[in-house]
């Protein structure tokens, strides 16, 4: 059983930063080079969206509407990636969910909630 466990979320105003983290209970990125972990979002009433994934090699992906203030990175020796996200606006706000594909396999985190709000 793999743990996918995410952290950091809250209560911001706009124009706020947050650092969301996430750690696996399994070994990534240095065994598959197929491996990757991820961030997703679903805000309330609408589907869930990829925000940002980072790969084996290192390389990155971020969704048009976070690119430029969001930046997905990783530790990993301690299994984990951040997502760092300045500038946030109402609309970033939904639970935030990591993915984490691991030797062919997904798991999924339960969640953080950011609100972004005055």
């Amino acid at each position: 059983q793999v743990h996918v466990v995410e952290s950091g979320g809250g209560l911001v105003q706009p124009g706020g930063s947050l650092r969301l983290s996430c750690t696996t209970s399994r070994m990534i990125f240095s065994i598959n080079a197929m491996d990757y972990m991820g961030w997703y979002r679903q805000a309330p009433g609408k589907q869930r969206e990829l925000v940002a994934h980072i790969t084996s090699s290192g390389n990155t992906f971020h969704a048009n509407s976070v690119k430029g203030r969001f930046t997905i990175s990783r530790d990993s020796a301690r299994n984990t990636v951040y997502l760092h996200m300045n500038s946030l606006k109402p609309e970033d706000t939904a639970v935030y969910y990591c993915n984490a594909y691991i030797n062919y396999e997904n798991y999924w985190g339960q969640g953080t909630q950011v609100t972004v709000s005055s």
